[in-house]
């Protein structure tokens, strides 16, 4: 059973750029994704108003009993969320490097234009590479 169910980045304004499914029993449709996405984005931001502490983030976990879901927020306003089983460790690891592979490969990119969705052979290749070599190290603890 693979760790990582599912990865989203969300442009700052909220709309999908990209999604991955790695083999979750409960495929989405792109309807699905989408809507996803989108009330991730609104729950991300009426957290960070609503949080008695200043300067939050914004939701950084939530767990439920069959999933957990990571999110990490770049300075763009870039959200990238990852959903996995309950309980995987180091997903914040995870986030940031996937983080740097969208900053090298898309960002670094000429044709790619921003908050468009992400093409981009290079980023897929790398991602792929790093999400194999994240259930590598899981299995291995």
């Amino acid at each position: 059973m693979a760790a990582i169910y599912s990865l989203y980045i969300i442009n700052k304004s909220g709309g999908l750029i990209f999604y991955k499914d790695y083999g979750s029993a409960g495929r989405m449709d792109t309807n699905d994704s989408l809507r996803l996405a989108s009330l991730w984005h609104s729950m991300h931001a009426i957290s960070q108003q609503l949080s008695p502490v200043p300067n939050c983030a914004g939701i950084e976990l939530l767990q439920a009993d069959t999933f957990d879901l990571h999110c990490f927020q770049s300075l763009t306003g870039t959200k990238f969320f990852v959903v996995c089983e309950p309980g995987t460790q180091h997903m914040e690891g995870l986030l940031k490097h996937i983080y740097e592979l969208y900053t090298d490969y898309v960002l670094k990119n000429p044709f790619y234009e921003m908050e468009m969705p992400i093409r981009c052979e290079l980023f897929d290749i790398n991602l792929a590479q790093a999400v194999q070599k994240d259930r590598v190290a899981l299995l291995a603890r």
